[in-house]
């Protein structure tokens, strides 16, 4: 399955899940239903998967976690904020170079209609 279409399916589960719950909870709630409907679809997906920092040959371990990392090529960050903003996207970005993986969907719960809230980001190594 490419990229493109674990990122359709992603974007689809999460829509049924801000119908279902609306926006102002926490990102934890949306996390573990997103969690359930993608698992529930089959998708191999890695919840609060450790992001490892290498400096200089050293694996430290700095206790960064990505929300969710779907089938090793998608990583999902979720948010219920007032508005994105960069440090979010430098977070997801870090993220995706540091799990070395191409696609990143960062996605914010706390809007009226959910595809306002969504930003795919590509790293391009």
């Amino acid at each position: 399955m490419t990229e493109n279409e674990i990122t359709e399916r992603i974007i689809g589960f999460a829509i049924k899940v801000h119908k279902a719950l609306g926006p102002g909870l926490l990102e934890s709630a949306y996390e573990a239903c997103l969690y359930h409907e993608l698992a529930k679809s089959g998708l191999y997906v890695e919840r609060q998967k450790p992001v490892p920092l290498i400096y200089e040959e050293v694996k430290l371990d700095c206790g960064y976690r990505a929300d969710l990392v779907v089938e090793q090529k998608v990583v999902i960050e979720i948010k219920s904020v007032e508005a994105l903003s960069d440090i979010h996207l430098a977070q997801i970005l870090t993220y995706l170079k540091l799990i070395n993986c191409k696609i990143g969907l960062l996605m914010n719960f706390n809007v009226l209609r959910l595809i306002d809230g969504v930003r795919r980001v590509a790293n391009n190594f």
